[in-house]
This record gives C-alpha cells, structure tokens and sequence, in this order.
C-alpha cells in the first residue's frame, strides 16, 4: 500500500490514511494536542521545503517543523549514511566515564564555530534538558565558590522548554498554571516589546529603560541569590523581539556587576536561522553558557547541549571535582554521527552566509502585505519573523482575548493556509495576534512567493469577513 505520492515519490505505508488517524485516536498522545486525531495530517514525505501527507497533498512549511528543520527535507541520504556508518560500528556509548570519538569530535566542530571562549561542551537530549542542566551548572559553579545561589531570572512570555526546571523560567503563564507549584527560583523580568512605551521614545532611552527595570528586580530578589539570567538574543514569544542597541552590553555589564552568570537560550536561533552561526553574535551577547538543539542536527535525530565558556570550566577543573549531572541519552553516537553531518553539509552550502543573503528579501516580501488591513507588522530577523495582526474593530475598540480566539481560530487560519498548500499558525500572546515565519533556511524565492500567495490570501478573506476595509478610503491599519 502506498501514500500515491506519483513515480518516484512512493512511501510504504501498512494502513490507510483512515486507519492511521483512528490508530493514533486510540493509542497516541500528541503533544499539546487533544487525544483525538481524527482528522490530522499524517506526513509521510519531505522534499525541499514541503512536506507531503498520506494523501499526496504537498504543504509548504512555514515553521520549519517547530523551528529545526533548518535544511528542509533534501538530505535524508547523507544523514541516513552518517547514521548507518555509526551504527555498524558503535551504536551507543555513554559519555560518562568513556566517550565515543565521535561525541569528542562533535564537541570539537561546535566549539570551532561557537562565541569566543566557548569551548566546552555537554551534550543533552534535548532544548529543555539543556536549560534544565545549565540551571544546574550554573548552582554548582557558585556553590563551588562558596556561595548559595538558586535563583534564574527569565523574560515575560519567554520559552525556555516544559521540562519542570525549565517550566519554571516560562514566561508564558498558560504553560506553567496547569502543573504548579513550581520548582522554586524563576523570577520573570520585562522583556524587549516597546509597544506599550512612548511612541517617541529613543531606541537609547528605551535601552536605559529596560536595563534599569532590570537591575530593580535584581535588587528586589537580592542578587546574592540570583545563580544565572537566561535570555533568548532573539525572544520568540512576544513576537521575534529584537534587542535595541546597547542592550546586550548592558545586561552584560549588570550580570558582571552582581556576579550572576549569562545563559543564551539559542535552541531556535542557533546554527545559522538569524544569518550567523550563534544569533547571540550577531547582537553582540557574550554570555557564559549557550543553549543548543534543534539546529544542531537539522533536527534528523535528537540532540542538544550547552556550550560552556572557559571561565566556568576552570571552577570544575580543580582538583576532586566533577560535574553533578548526566543524562543516558546525551551524546548519543548516532546522534552525534548526524549533527557531525548537518555541521558539514551547512558548512558546505554556507547556510548562514545564505540566510544573511536572502533575510531583506523574505522580509520586504513579508512587509509588503502590509497594504492589508489584516498586517499591522513585521518583526524579527534571519528566517525568523513575527506578523503582528489586527487586534481591533475598525473603530479602534480592541477585540476581547475570546474574540481573538474566534477571529485568528484555526478553522480561519490554519485550515485556510492548509487548503492554500501553506503550513502555519496564529497564537495570542499578550492580547495580541502573532503569526510566526521559520520557513527551512535553504528556502528561496519561489518559496517566499507561495508563502506570500497563501497569506494574501487568507488575510484578506479575514478582513473582508471582519469588516476591515474602508469604504471610503485606504484600508485601516
């Protein structure tokens, strides 16, 4: 039986796609999914930057499969070869009192291509599980010097992971509520959206703003207590919100000041999405630890790891003293013989050089259904950007959060975009719409094009249901 893909695009399959959905509505727990899968898209097969269901039908994925599909769906036989090799001769190994030459060589290619003083790595499973281990790292290595630190400090509306140490740096409160109390220590401070500052704010001021927010809650929870401050360079919830300038330096110098360690969250914006290897870079962060996953492998096996500067690796060193945390599955081989294998074929291609190349392009593309009602605008950076939708009546009145819900549901967005052949979503956060862009960084114009169609499409059937368009003018933003 097969998904009758056409010749040359057949995929095995032993059930129909009926089958499968009922087999699923039965045994599969989806994730952050109702248990009932009647009628969900069972994929079957990528190519380029599509991915291709049971039925045949071909969709454009806007969001790189959560972020990490980085080089599409082309290289399947590269990766499955790298894997193969790997597991005829060594299929797992764990890196607890021996290591496999290639988790070793892995470690040394990332560091190749990490920040400055970066050059030690510890290998996870996963993003969450590289949050959770640099909280730890980060409570170790002040209680190695003597001091009693627990506490994360985290940005509103930030993800960090659903791990219970990570859920408790979330800044999203509907994540966190179903499951507290929480592991004690995350404190949440402002983040980078400057929509509800001064319209005629300086970019300067707006910096010495948050930097001064900032260090008031440092001083709220008593920076003696305070282990480490995580960020995201590029904060995905809240809408790709990029830092102003002076920014980084800032948070910077106060984690100096305090004595409190810097973590980067770049499990989306590692490994070339922002058109540089580390996104923290390109914004100039220099932090003490990096967290990485998705990208790492392109996300054909799973892997993370935290990336850990060299200071913090002198603590360590001294004599009688061990890292306190470890995982099975961290530093996998196969994994690693694949993340070894992704690093090769982006540094063949230049993938950030690429992204760098193309991000105006994808942007203007982006901003140009800014002529709409339905786009107020268009924020982030790489081939990682937030559309900001209409979030009030064409009086002006703001829609309540269940009207959002009504508007931006997925019956209008993602089934419409769905039908269109486009795979993306709109979430509320903070009372407002946002839709996120993530397509596979090898996308190109043809790409941007179908994605640009599929939404012109869509937004303007919204605003014409909605009543969105003046009558007597040109549309209201």
């Amino acid at each position: 039986m097969s998904a009758g893909l056409g010749e040359g695009e057949m995929v095995m399959m032993t059930k129909t796609t009926d089958e499968y959905r009922a087999s699923a509505s039965a045994h599969l727990w989806r994730h952050f999914a109702h248990p009932d899968a009647s009628a969900i898209n069972v994929m079957v097969r990528g190519e380029g930057c599509y991915l291709i269901n049971s039925d045949g039908d071909r969709f454009l994925d806007g969001v790189s499969n959560m972020f990490c599909a980085n080089l599409g769906y082309d290289y399947g036989a590269e990766f499955a070869e790298a894997a193969s090799e790997q597991l005829t001769a060594l299929g797992y190994q764990a890196i607890w009192g021996s290591a496999s030459p290639v988790a070793i060589e892995l470690a040394e290619r990332i560091s190749s291509h990490a920040p400055a003083g970066l050059s030690h790595v510890f290998f996870t499973p996963s993003g969450g599980e590289s949050v959770e281990a640099a909280w730890k790292f980060a409570r170790q290595y002040h209680g190695l010097r003597g001091e009693k630190r627990w506490k994360a400090l985290s940005r509103r509306l930030a993800y960090h992971g659903t791990t219970m140490g990570a859920l408790a740096l979330m800044g999203l409160d509907d994540y966190r509520a179903t499951f507290e109390p929480l592991v004690p220590g995350g404190v949440r401070f402002r983040n980078t959206y400057r929509g509800d500052r001064p319209a005629d704010e300086s970019e300067e001021d707006f910096t010495a703003f948050l930097l001064a927010d900032l260090e008031e809650r440092i001083l709220q929870e008593d920076p003696a207590t305070i282990a480490m401050l995580i960020v995201e360079p590029l904060q995905n919830h809240g809408g790709c919100l990029v830092p102003p300038a002076g920014y980084a330096a800032g948070v910077r110098e106060l984690c100096d000041k305090y004595g409190i360690l810097l973590v980067l969250d770049e499990v989306i914006t590692g490994f070339g999405r922002i058109g540089a290897w580390f996104a923290s870079e390109r914004f100039g962060f220099e932090p003490d630890m990096i967290t990485i996953a998705k990208g790492l492998s392109s996300a054909n096996a799973p892997i993370g790891a935290v990336l850990i500067h060299d200071r913090i690796d002198e603590e360590f060193r001294q004599p009688g003293r061990v890292v306190n945390h470890g995982n099975t599955f961290g530093g996998h081989p196969v994994s690693c013989a694949i993340a070894l294998r992704n690093i090769d074929i982006m540094e063949r291609i230049d993938l950030p050089g690429r992204v760098a190349a193309k991000e105006s392009e994808l942007r203007a593309t982006l901003e140009a259904l800014m002529d709409l009602p339905t786009v107020v605008g268009v924020s982030g950076a790489g081939f990682f950007l937030a559309i900001e939708l209409r979030s009030a009546a064409l009086d002006g009145q703001r829609y309540s959060d269940s009207k959002l819900a009504e508007i931006y549901s997925h019956a209008n967005i993602g089934a419409r975009l769905a039908a269109r052949g486009v795979l993306c979503r709109v979430m509320i956060e903070g009372g407002r719409p946002l839709m996120y862009i993530g397509l596979p960084l090898v996308a190109d114009t043809s790409e941007f094009e179908v994605l640009a169609a599929a939404l012109r499409g869509v937004f303007t059937d919204l605003a014409h249901t909605y009543g969105w368009f003046r009558a007597d003018g040109p549309p209201a933003i």
